[in-house]
C-alpha cells in the first residue's frame, strides 16, 4: 500500500468517538509503521461520537477526492424516540419538554415517512458545526446563545419503517450529502404530533460502501502494521 500516493480506509466508526479521534488514530499509527513525522490524513463526511458506522479516511493525495466521496449517497438506520425532545435533537442534551404518544399508530407513522421522501428543505440543529457569522453553531448553542441557521434543500431517497412502538421507532434513510438524522428525528416528531431525538445513530453505507465491509480501528491499526508499504526512495534509504 502506498500511503502517500494516497489511499482510501474504509472504518466503522466506534460509538463515543469523535471522527477526528479515528482520524487521530490512524494517522499516529501510518507516522509510526512509516517512520516519518508528517502525513496528510483527513475524513470524508463526519459522523457525531453518538453515531456509528461507515468513515472513510483519506491518506495522502488521496484526501484530494474528499469532496467527491462526502458527495455519494449515504444511508442510516436511525432509531427517534417519540414524545420527548431535547435541544440537540440527540441525547447530548437532556430532554426539555414531554408529549404524548397515544395518538401514535404504525399507520400514521407510515403516512408521515411518506412526507420526508424527495426534495425537502430542513433546518440544521443549532448543536452542529455549521458555521453562523463564521462561529461554529454548537460553539453559540452550547454557551445558551441564540443560534439562527438558515434552511437547506436536500434529497431524501428513501425512508422504511423499520420497527414501531408508540413511543420508539426505528427507520432506514437513504439520503443526500447535508441530511442532519438529528433534524429528520425532530421534524418526524412534530410531524407526528409529537416530539422526537435521536437516540441511535449508524451509518450503513456510503455509495457502494457498506458497513459489514469496514474494518474497525483496531483491525486498521493492524493492517497498517501488517501490510507491505510502499515509501518514496528518498524516504526508504
Amino acid at each position: 500500500m502506498n500511503f502517500i500516493d494516497g489511499e482510501i480506509l474504509y472504518i466503522d466508526k466506534p460509538l463515543g468517538w469523535t471522527s477526528f479521534d479515528a482520524v487521530k488514530r490512524v494517522r499516529g499509527a501510518l507516522l509510526r509503521r512509516m517512520k516519518i513525522k508528517k502525513l496528510k490524513v483527513g475524513h470524508a463526511g463526519t459522523l457525531d461520537p453518538l453515531a456509528t458506522g461507515v468513515m472513510m479516511i483519506c491518506t495522502g493525495k488521496a484526501t484530494k477526492q474528499i469532496d467527491t466521496l462526502q458527495a455519494h449517497v449515504k444511508e442510516y438506520v436511525a432509531t427517534i424516540a417519540l414524545g420527548a425532545t431535547t435541544p440537540s435533537f440527540d441525547l447530548e442534551t437532556e430532554i426539555d419538554a414531554t408529549y404524548p404518544t397515544s395518538h401514535i399508530t404504525r399507520e400514521l407513522v407510515e403516512e408521515t415517512l411518506k412526507k420526508f421522501t424527495g426534495p425537502i428543505s430542513q433546518i440544521p440543529p443549532a448543536f452542529s458545526a455549521c458555521k453562523v457569522n463564521g462561529v461554529r453553531a454548537y460553539e453559540r448553542a452550547r454557551k445558551g446563545k441564540e443560534v439562527v441557521i438558515k434552511p437547506k434543500m436536500l434529497v431524501i431517497d428513501a425512508i422504511e419503517l423499520l420497527t414501531f412502538t408508540p413511543e420508539s421507532i426505528e427507520i432506514r434513510v437513504v439520503c443526500s450529502k447535508g441530511t442532519y438524522i438529528r433534524a429528520l428525528a425532530r421534524d418526524i416528531g412534530e410531524a407526528l404530533g409529537s416530539g422526537g431525538h435521536l437516540t441511535a445513530l449508524r451509518r450503513t453505507r456510503v455509495g457502494t460502501v457498506h458497513v459489514d465491509n469496514c474494518l474497525s480501528v483496531d483491525n486498521a491499526i493492524k493492517l497498517i502494521g501488517e501490510t507491505p508499504i510502499e515509501m518514496p526512495e528518498e524516504q526508504s534509504n
